[in-house]
Formats: structure tokens, C-alpha cells, sequence
């Protein structure tokens, strides 16, 4: 019993020291701020509680103190990160910022050492060096990693608290991490419990992870945690096309190319086999300004070029060329060659003697604006010609700018064809399309494009030219006013765009080895998104293609039976009149049957603007018709405003008849003289455009084109135009009573419907003749006919 007691009073110390051991200070309680209040809240608090206390204003002596905690608490809360952090686990970014003691915190005579807790895992109180010193948050890793990754890689490493993989990887880590930073390559490091919107955002959901960034993209490194792993992961990163392998048979080829490329060359000579990792990291932070070659001293291939420039084996050298290709402009070799002197060494040789412009990029940093009295830069352009007849003239400025170097004075040259904006305001004979060569002294103003020129001479590479332009140089140090135009320059024209294509491809290429490396090392949960758009793609494609297969093979197997009807009722069958009365379906024309169901929605409650094409026919002539009928009204199925039905003659003859007489020239549309009885009328092959909420009707009446076609022509104008020409149609056509009888021939029967295309046509442009009636008559109430 004593000695639980004991324990429980021993624990209650430790606890109670624990518990002092935090925060002395809650940022929410010095503000008087709750939780949940939003940041116009805290900042409206903030400034009223900062002009109270602060020191200048309120003389009372712990004002001073008062007004740090307030700002300490402003700076926590006003900052989302911070400020979740604090909610979280009620600390700060800073490592116990108000406590005593680094180790431990000292509270009147009781010392507790949090070493008696300490376990060697990644805390934040207690990170490793490279979790310190290259912490990345997500700010930073926008504004700052992606930018600069397209100068140099990065390696960064996903980790968290209580993760026991990272204690294993981190001497491997801290020793490539030595190695990789002395190189130029950028490091970073992610905590997931603090940052998890900077590993969502890099696809990390698993720690611990080690990635690299490259122009602005994430790849993840998927093999054992070793040095010389981690090493070919970074060399892996780089493009592989940065470096040429150069001997003695390519060596005039690769140095001669500074004309075409506008870039200064630079070949490395080492005894190693391999390109120095060294050498292309420095290849890829300088590629938009330099050429490099790599040339091993080991190979025979290369002994030429080692005596033609006389190369110590016994050290590194790099040699840069620029428009001279027979000697070096700049050297350098050295047994251990830091980043530090490369990158000084290619700082100084980036431009060529006179290069020429071919983007705005390369103007801004070649001529850059004015920006103090002492860092003025003068641009000496030549504006010329890329025919062979220049040549001299460009040769003789070259060597005029090989002669006069100076750190105020930058030449260059400009092909009048290719940049013509430009050239059409330095140049002074603007008539001409192509004037002669011409040099022009300018200093730009502005970035907006303002600058100060003035036109010096004619350039035809003469002496005389050489002089004239040495002397105005002369006057320029000694008086810059000389400079006495100015004009807005416009934008260069980018001379590479076509270029575009190929890095294209390169592009291309690199992303899809990415991808079968990412499927190679069953990374799932980045090729997540890919996989599912290839296999949605795949699966509307392979649902398309199976649908359409099917719908073929049935409209196949529909057509054979409709065959086999129409044989039937050409002969009389009595299966005919039995079939259903929903016609077969086409897969280009929808048709449906007008009953006494159908009658109200597709005519009587038919939608405004809508019409109903409906053909008349029989039993008989029902297969052969609307066959006839879809193909002539397929190309006007496109209409939303169409619908297509038919009419059962046999079944509802006396709504025809009905429909006819309420007509107002229903006399001249269906009156036969020399029959009293309308029923024996035969109107097999009639088709009606019905407008169901206007009440009107126009009327198609058969043609037989098939025989006789110059005598009945007459007859589509008479049921299209209306009552004016129905007498000379029945007067032009006496012996029409023998062809109405239901033994007309199937040829009859299917040149009924020849004109209905050009019928249909009048009907969208609106000029066939309406016949209104009162009102629709019902098909429920007529007795059918059969």
C-alpha cells in the first residue's frame, strides 16, 4: 500500500513538472480570441491591443513585454500554417521558444530531463541536421524549388514523426546528401505530420520516400536506399542529350555549329569513361547558353585532339570556343575542379564575341536596361544580311569586336530579315525592303521597350568603316548624349520556335519512359489518374464497337423476316393482315403506327412547331411502302421537329374521309364525278403533314414515275398545290379507276412514293397550300372500315 502510494505521488511530480515544462503563453487568450475566429477577427484585435500596449503610448513597465506576446500571437495566428500547428499540438515552428533550457526546463528546485523520454525518432524538437536545415514548406517548394529546378535538380526526402524506416536510411541519407549539395544538386526535406499539402501535392502518401524534381517535374526513386543507387537516380534525372561524346572524327563538326546554335562551345577533357556527373549538372544549369562536349583522354580516337591542343592527362582541362575554332578563347584545369570555379568559368564565357539575336531573352541579358549611371550598357548592333554576300562585311565587325572588348560595350548583330520590326526603326533608309548593312549604337531605358540610339555608319567592313565606328565609340565614353534618338522597340521575334516541334517530341519521349517506369515498379498510386483515363477510353471504345456489332446483327435478322412478308402479301397471304401493328424497326427512321392510343400525343397534344408526316396504307402494300417511305424521308430524320407514323387505310378509312371533308377544298381534293360512293376512293400511297396545334394539314397525293411518267407528272402538283389542278389531273388520266384496285403490281406500288423527297422539301420551306379544320376528328369513334 506504501509503495503505490509512493508511486502515484512520484508520478504526479513528474506529470505536474511536465505540464509547467510547456508553453507559457496561449496566443488565442493574449488576444481574446476564440478558436473559430476568422483572420479579419484576429487582425481587427490584434491593431486595437498593439496601439494599447504599445511602448511609445503605455509607460507602464510591462507594456514592453505585453506588446512582444502580442505580436508573438499575431504572428502565430495571422499564419494558417502556424496557426494549425499551434491547434494541433500547441507548439510554434520555434523549438520551445519560451522556455529556459535547450535539454530540459528548471522549475524552482525540481529538474526534468526530457532525455528520460527521448526516443530516436524524427520529432520536431529533435530533428536530424537535414531535416533543419532544408525543411521545405509548400510556399517555398512553389515559389522557390520548382522555379530553380529548371537550372539544377532536386532530391527530396518524405519523412515523419515516429517513423522507424527513416532511422534506418538516414546515415545513407546524410552521407548522399554531403556528397549531392557539394555537386549543385538541391536538397529538401517534408515532414507529412506538418506539411501534408506539400506531399499530397507531390503524390508522397508513404514515408519514408525519397523523389526528384526536374523541370518542374516529380519522379520517385523506387530502389534500395545505398549511395551509388541514389547517385544513378540523380544522373537518371537529367536529360540525355545534355552532353556530346566528341573524338577526332566529329570534333570540326561539334566546335563549327557555334553559327547555327549562337553558342559558345565547351569541351571537357578527362580520363574517366564516363561523363562526370559534375560536368552534366553544369551542362544542364547553363544549356540555354552553352554547347558542351566531353572528350576521354583514354580512347585513341581522341589523340589528335589532345596534341592539337596540347592537353595535360594528368588533369581535368575544359576548354570553351567561341567564333574561333582553331584556339580556345578561355581555359581551365585543375586536379579537383570545384562547382564554385565552373560555374564562375562559364558565367564569364556564356555569349559569344557577337552573337547574334534571335529572342528577346537573349536581348535582355545581352543589352540589359540602364539602371545606375555606372552600370550603363551599350549595345554596338549591326543590322545585316544571312546571304553569302554579307559574309565579309559580318567577318570584319567580328574581328572589329574581337579587338575592342570592354565591359560597357556589348556587340552583336541582327539579320534584317528575320527581325524586321526591330530593324525598320534603327535602320535609317526605310524604303528599301533589304537596305545595306548598318550599325547602330544604342542603350536601352526601360524594360517597356524604350531606348536611345543613334545610326553610326554604313557597314561594308572597310577600314574606313572600322575607324568611323572607333571614334564615335571614343565620343560615346566621353559624351553619352551623342545618343540623340529614342523610339519604343519592339518584342524580337523568336528565331527557334521551330524547335518547338522536336523538344516536343523530347518531351514526349521522356514522359513516357517516366510512365513505364512508373508501371515497371508498381507505383499505383501516382499512375492512378493515367490508368484511369486509358482504361475509360478503352472501355467506351470497346462499348461502342460491341454495340454496333449487335445492332447490326439484328438489323440483319429483322430484314429477312420483312422479306418474307412482303413475298406474303403480295400473293394474297392472310398472315399478312395479322401482323403487328408496330412496323418493323429501321435503324435510320423511327415509325410508329397512328391508332387510337397513339392519336392524342402524336397529333391531338402534339407539340407547337412539331408536325407528324403520316402515310396512308394498306395491309397489302404495307411492307413494300415503308420501305419506300424510310428511304425517302432519311435525310429529313435530322429535324427534331419531324415524327414519322403511319395510317391503316383498311382499318380507318372513314377517318380519312372525315378528314378530307372538313377540309375547305375538300371538293376539289376527293370529289370523283363518275362514282357517288368516296368509299371506293383508294388512298394507298397519300401522305398527310399534320400540325396538331395549328389544325391544318397539307396532302401528298402517289405518282406513278414507274410507267407512263410524262402523262402523270401533273399529279404531284395536284397534291401539292391544292384544288387547282386536281380537275386536269382526273381529266389527264381516265383509265386511273383500273389502277386503284388492290391488284396493282408491287412496281406500282413502290413508284407511289417517287416524288415524296421533293414533296418534302416544299414542306420545310413552307410553301406547300394548308388545309385547316375545325378540329380533329377522333379515331375511337369511327367504325373501321374492315
Amino acid at each position: 500500500m506504501f509503495l503505490t502510494l509512493a508511486v502515484v505521488v512520484v508520478l504526479s511530480v513528474l506529470l505536474a513538472g511536465a505540464s509547467q515544462a510547456g508553453p507559457e503563453m496561449d496566443p488565442y487568450k493574449i488576444l481574446g480570441a476564440t478558436r473559430t475566429a476568422s483572420q479579419a477577427e484576429i487582425k481587427k484585435v490584434y491593431k486595437r491591443l498593439a496601439k494599447e500596449w504599445h511602448p511609445d503610448k503605455n509607460k507602464n513597465p510591462g507594456a514592453e513585454d505585453m506588446f512582444i506576446k502580442i505580436t508573438k500571437s499575431y504572428e502565430i495566428l495571422s499564419n494558417e500554417e502556424k496557426r494549425s500547428n499551434y491547434d494541433r499540438y500547441g507548439q510554434t515552428d520555434d523549438t520551445q521558444p519560451y522556455s529556459s533550457s535547450r535539454y530540459g526546463h528548471r522549475h524552482d528546485s525540481f529538474y526534468f530531463d526530457e532525455s528520460f523520454f527521448n526516443f530516436p525518432f524524427n520529432s520536431k524538437n529533435h530533428r536530424d541536421f537535414a531535416d533543419s536545415r532544408y525543411i521545405l514548406h509548400f510556399n517555398q517548394y512553389v515559389s522557390d524549388v520548382v522555379p530553380d529546378s529548371y537550372k539544377r535538380p532536386y532530391l527530396i526526402k518524405i519523412t515523419s514523426d515516429w517513423c522507424f524506416s527513416c532511422i534506418h536510411i538516414e546515415p545513407v541519407w546524410k552521407e548522399v546528401v554531403q556528397e549531392m549539395e557539394t555537386l549543385g544538386v538541391g536538397i529538401g526535406v517534408v515532414d507529412v505530420g506538418y506539411e501534408r499539402r506539400l506531399a499530397n501535392h507531390l503524390g508522397a502518401h508513404r514515408t519514408p520516400s525519397i523523389l526528384g524534381v526536374i523541370n518542374g517535374k516529380v519522379t520517385f526513386f523506387h530502389y534500395a536506399v545505398a549511395k551509388e543507387h541514389l547517385r544513378q537516380f540523380v544522373e537518371d534525372l537529367l536529360p540525355q542529350r545534355l552532353v556530346d561524346r566528341v573524338t577526332d572524327k566529329n570534333d570540326l563538326q561539334f566546335l563549327n555549329s557555334w553559327h547555327e546554335l549562337n553558342k559558345p562551345h565547351v569541351l571537357l577533357f578527362d580520363q574517366v569513361p564516363v561523363v562526370p556527373l559534375l560536368f552534366k549538372l553544369t551542362a544542364f544549369a547553363y544549356k540555354d547558353y552553352l554547347q558542351f562536349g566531353y572528350v576521354d583522354q583514354g580512347l585513341s580516337e581522341t589523340a589528335d585532339l589532345q596534341k592539337q591542343f596540347n592537353i595535360n592527362t594528368y588533369a581535368p582541362t575544359m576548354l570553351v570556343f567561341k567564333e574561333n575554332t582553331d584556339k580556345p578563347a578561355d581555359i581551365i584545369q585543375a586536379k579537383g575542379m570545384k562547382k564554385q570555379i565552373i560555374d564562375e568559368f562559364m558565367s564569364n564565357n556564356k555569349f559569344l564575341l557577337a552573337p547574334r539575336l534571335v529572342n528577346q531573352k537573349l536581348f535582355d541579358e545581352l543589352c540589359p536596361v540602364k539602371q545606375f549611371h555606372r552600370r550603363r550598357k551599350y549595345c554596338v548592333l549591326l543590322i545585316t544580311g544571312d546571304d553569302e554576300t554579307f559574309s565579309f562585311g559580318n567577318q570584319a565587325f567580328l574581328s572589329f569586336a574581337s579587338t575592342n572588348t570592354k565591359d560597357v560595350l556589348r556587340f552583336a548583330y541582327v539579320y534584317q530579315r528575320l527581325q524586321q520590326p526591330l530593324c525598320d526603326i534603327l535602320v535609317q533608309n526605310k524604303d528599301s525592303t533589304q537596305s545595306h548593312p548598318q550599325v547602330v549604337i544604342l542603350e536601352r531605358r526601360s524594360a517597356a521597350g524604350k531606348a536611345l540610339f543613334k545610326p553610326v555608319t554604313a557597314w561594308n567592313g572597310s577600314e574606313e568603316d572600322k575607324q568611323c565606328l572607333l571614334e564615335e565609340l571614343e565620343r560615346l565614353q566621353k559624351d553619352p548624349s551623342i545618343l540623340i534618338h529614342d523610339a519604343m522597340l519592339p518584342e524580337l521575334n523568336n528565331e527557334f520556335a521551330s524547335m518547338f516541334v522536336i523538344r516536343w517530341i523530347y518531351a514526349s519521349y521522356d514522359y513516357l519512359s517516366e510512365v513505364i517506369d512508373d508501371i515497371l515498379h508498381n507505383n499505383w498510386r501516382e499512375m492512378m489518374p493515367l490508368l484511369s483515363l486509358i482504361f475509360s477510353a478503352l472501355f467506351i471504345l470497346f462499348g461502342t464497337v460491341v454495340i454496333q456489332a449487335f445492332s447490326d446483327s439484328s438489323d440483319d435478322k429483322q430484314t429477312k423476316p420483312k422479306a418474307k412478308e412482303g413475298t406474303k402479301a403480295e400473293n394474297g397471304s392472310p398472315g399478312a393482315s395479322s401482323t403487328s401493328s408496330r412496323p418493323p424497326k429501321k435503324n435510320f427512321v423511327e415509325v410508329t403506327e397512328l391508332t387510337d392510343i397513339t392519336y392524342i400525343s402524336n397529333l391531338v397534344k402534339l407539340r407547337p412547331g412539331h408536325m407528324n408526316i403520316v402515310l396512308v396504307l394498306t395491309d397489302a402494300s404495307k411492307n413494300i411502302l415503308l420501305s419506300k417511305f424510310a428511304k425517302e424521308v432519311y435525310s429529313f430524320t435530322g429535324s427534331f421537329t419531324l415524327h414519322f407514323s403511319f395510317l391503316n387505310i383498311d382499318k380507318h378509312c372513314e377517318w380519312m374521309h372525315i378528314l378530307l371533308e372538313y377540309a375547305q377544298d375538300a371538293t376539289q381534293i376527293d370529289a370523283d364525278e363518275d362514282d357517288g360512293s368516296h368509299h371506293k376512293m383508294d388512298f394507298t400511297g397519300f401522305v398527310l403533314a399534320l400540325n396538331g396545334h395549328k389544325k391544318y394539314f397539307c396532302l401528298f397525293k402517289p405518282v406513278y414515275t414507274g410507267e407512263d411518267f410524262d402523262n402523270k407528272s401533273s399529279e404531284d402538283e395536284g397534291g401539292s398545290s391544292g384544288g387547282r389542278s386536281r380537275s386536269s389531273s382526273r381529266d389527264d388520266h381516265p383509265p386511273r379507276k383500273s389502277n386503284k384496285s388492290r391488284s396493282l403490281s408491287t412496281l406500282q406500288i413502290h413508284h407511289k412514293l417517287d416524288r415524296l423527297g421533293l414533296w418534302m422539301e416544299r414542306l420545310m420551306e413552307g410553301t406547300l397550300p394548308r388545309y385547316y379544320i375545325p378540329s380533329w376528328p377522333g379515331l375511337d369513334k369511327i367504325t373501321p372500315g374492315k
